[in-house]
């Protein structure tokens, strides 16, 4: 591997490691942003729509913008936003605003939707260039920034920091990794040739949703993705109202949840390459459901808190691994990783409100069966993933 590809894929470690450390650090803030808003369980469903909306948004556009431009000013741009977002997020629970909450939640979402595609893309590019698998490990990066940001959500939740003013200095964090990492990532990757995209290429887009295959891969990635989700949105308060733990506590739980889905996805390469998609994602979906299983059945606080274990595990693998597969099934990888996303995020868009309604009116534990109904589907789609190009690409490993 020559510096510059090594460079860049350091500058992509980073762009995953970026939006962990951003969302967990408002994760683990969620009960005391729920406290300083007054809002109920429903309506904090209703304030996480906003980020679940902005997502959409960005993983709609993100495809089309990163087939006419490249993967770099997209990536540039959706990160830009991640970092202002975080700004206007803590103004807003400084001021104890829920409209600005909600709009700086939209606003982190777009940014992460509208950069998820290119740097996914890029990443492939990656793969391609290197012949190694690469993805899983570079959304481990994602996991261990969740895992470094709830760390430092403990601690200032543990030593009562007002919450605006640890957003701020995620902020400057965040600010500082952009304006370092940008440089390494090159112009024109996954922008469509002038000849490509003429009339021709409105033509091709459709075939791309009637691909059987992609569809399932799009499956699995929208039970896993809602698993991951559903973790991310609403697991501090899970423990908190559904199991009886204190803040702090609910908080390192959530950190578990993320230590577990790190260990899954730095790890996944080495599962990957002895025994295959299918076992692996089979695996990890029994592991999820399993985990899900005893947070919502059992009553001891001690064993749901070590269950998230297997629920981050489960959930650990899917979204990288179906997106690598999705790329890989045909021509146009950038309209096909792009479609995959945006099932998935269908789960980020559907999952807050929904899970928020019915853990509402039936608890958040009882809200959680819809989850595990799903990553128990996934287990029978995992032979889905499996594609003719991923075996020749082992081959080279």
């Amino acid at each position: 591997m020559d510096l510059a590809t090594r460079r860049r894929r350091q500058a992509l470690f980073l762009f995953f490691f970026l939006p962990g450390i951003a969302m967990s650090s408002w994760v683990t803030r969620t009960p005391d942003i729920r406290d300083r808003l007054e809002a109920s369980t429903g309506q904090m469903g209703w304030i996480l729509f906003g980020l679940s909306l902005g997502s959409m948004i960005g993983i709609l556009c993100s495809g089309r913008l990163t087939s006419r431009y490249g993967t770099r000013p997209v990536i540039g741009v959706g990160t830009a936003m991640v970092v202002a977002s975080l700004a206007v997020i803590s103004a807003g629970v400084l001021m104890a605003s829920v409209p600005l909450v909600m709009a700086g939640l939209c606003a982190f979402g777009a940014g992460v939707g509208a950069g998820d595609v290119a740097v996914n893309v890029d990443a492939t590019d990656i793969e391609r260039i290197t012949g190694r698998t690469t993805l899983p490990t570079l959304h481990g990066c994602f996991s261990l920034g969740t895992v470094v940001g709830a760390g430092a959500g403990i601690a200032a939740t543990a030593a009562r920091l007002p919450v605006h003013w640890h957003l701020a200095v995620v902020t400057l964090i965040s600010a500082a990794i952009l304006l370092y990492a940008i440089r390494f990532v090159p112009a024109g990757t996954g922008a469509l040739a002038p000849d490509q995209a003429g009339p021709g290429t409105a033509q091709a887009r459709p075939k791309v949703w009637k691909d059987t295959k992609l569809l399932l891969i799009g499956a699995v990635v929208l039970a896993m993705a809602l698993a991951e989700g559903a973790a991310n949105d609403w697991l501090p308060l899970l423990m908190v109202d559904g199991h009886g733990l204190d803040t702090t506590s609910g908080s390192l739980v959530f950190t578990g949840f993320a230590a577990a889905m790190t260990l899954g996805r730095f790890s996944g390469t080495f599962f990957l390459d002895r025994f295959g998609r299918t076992l692996v994602v089979r695996a990890s979906a029994v592991s999820g459901a399993l985990g899900l299983l005893l947070v919502i059945f059992s009553d001891n606080a001690v064993l749901a808190g070590a269950a998230v274990l297997f629920w981050g595990l489960g959930a650990s693998l899917g979204f990288p691994v179906a997106l690598s597969a999705a790329g890989e099934t045909g021509p146009d990888e950038t309209a096909r990783v792009s479609l995959v996303a945006t099932i998935g995020y269908v789960a980020f868009l559907v999952g807050p409100p929904g899970l928020g309604f019915l853990g509402d009116h039936w608890g958040l534990r009882t809200a959680m069966l819809v989850v595990l109904a799903f990553v128990a589907s996934a287990a029978f789609l995992a032979s889905a993933v499996d594609t003719r190009d991923r075996v020749r690409a082992g081959q080279h490993t």
